[in-house]
């Protein structure tokens, strides 16, 4: 498949940090449909690919040391498999051994790294009570949260994922309430990073793979529109960005009366891309990787940056 956002950014600009990983994933609710696969590396090397930190247990998966093993006996068995994986790198070029090696490495040192990362407990309590995140909990509240502590330590791509928006029936009860449990983390992220002079540097990006129908669907049988639901609708839909060289309060693009088609200035997902890497330091243009025979882009061969949101 091809790579996703996240791993072509980590792919172009890298990241500062050794000890954590360049491209993070948090879920909140059901594992997206499609699986790893839409923070994955495609045909990039896989060391570009989106690391999952889980809400409880682990944050990663393996990365405490098995009973009865310390850490000195794991830097001895990741050691001699290194030296193992360097001689069969020498031997072939493979550069997905040079991954394994390096994430050997990364997975080692993130065993002191991470835990520290994740313990939330040391944050005011004042901070705690603006996203709603809660110490030893887990929630969008705490992954915003640990996206701004993320952010101060040199993760360069933090995507979260929050599930429960495909409200084919019950829009009016269900959506208020999802609602509640995004709108607090996401205004006290964009205030702590701005408080903090990040936001300038950082930019948040609100954003679905496709919108909902303006008009609802199905009654409860009686004839009325308690129970109706919005259907997938990909014609027009809305995104939003905070920071990282954006205008504040900048509307882009304008829709029909209906809310259905767009009326004025639209914004396909090739310019859409354009516009976040250019945003991030990249020309779209000539983020290339060569694969099967061809130079391959994020935007293949289109995307214009959308230039009337750039302050």
């Amino acid at each position: 498949g091809r790579p996703s956002l996240g791993a072509w950014t980590n792919y172009g600009i890298g990241s500062p940090n050794k000890d954590l990983p360049g491209f993070v994933v948090m879920v909140t609710g059901q594992y997206p449909g499609a699986g790893n696969s839409v923070f994955g590396s495609g045909f990039l090397p896989s060391v570009y690919q989106g690391i999952e930190f889980r809400g409880k247990g682990d944050p990663v998966l393996f990365l405490s040391n098995p009973k009865g093993v310390d850490a000195s006996a794991r830097r001895k068995v990741i050691s001699a498999v290194n030296q193992l994986n360097e001689m069969q790198l020498d031997g072939v070029g493979d550069p997905e051994i040079a991954t394994r090696i390096s994430q050997y490495e990364m997975a080692y040192r993130m065993q002191t790294s991470v835990p520290e990362l994740k313990d939330i407990s040391k944050e005011s309590q004042a901070t705690l009570d603006d996203y709603g995140a809660k110490v030893g909990g887990a929630g969008f509240a705490n992954n915003c949260l640990l996206a701004r502590r993320m952010v101060e330590r040199g993760v360069r791509f933090v995507q979260l994922f929050d599930q429960g928006w495909d409200h084919h029936g019950n829009v009016f009860n269900a959506l208020p309430n999802k609602c509640k449990q995004v709108d607090q983390p996401i205004a006290a992220l964009i205030k702590d990073l701005k408080e903090r002079g990040l936001l300038d540097e950082t930019l948040v990006v609100w954003s679905a793979e496709f919108g909902r129908t303006p008009m609802a669907q199905g009654t409860n049988g009686s004839g009325e529109n308690t129970k109706a639901g919005r259907d997938h609708h990909k014609e027009a839909f809305t995104v939003w960005m905070a920071g990282g060289g954006t205008k504040p309060g900048h509307v882009h693009g304008r829709t029909d009366d209906l809310g259905y088609g767009i009326a004025d200035s639209p914004v396909h997902v090739h310019d859409f891309n354009a516009t976040l890497l250019h945003l991030l330091g990249m020309d779209h243009e000539r983020l290339t990787y060569r694969f099967q025979g061809r130079k391959f882009r994020l935007t293949d061969v289109h995307g214009h940056v959308v230039k009337n949101i750039i302050a």
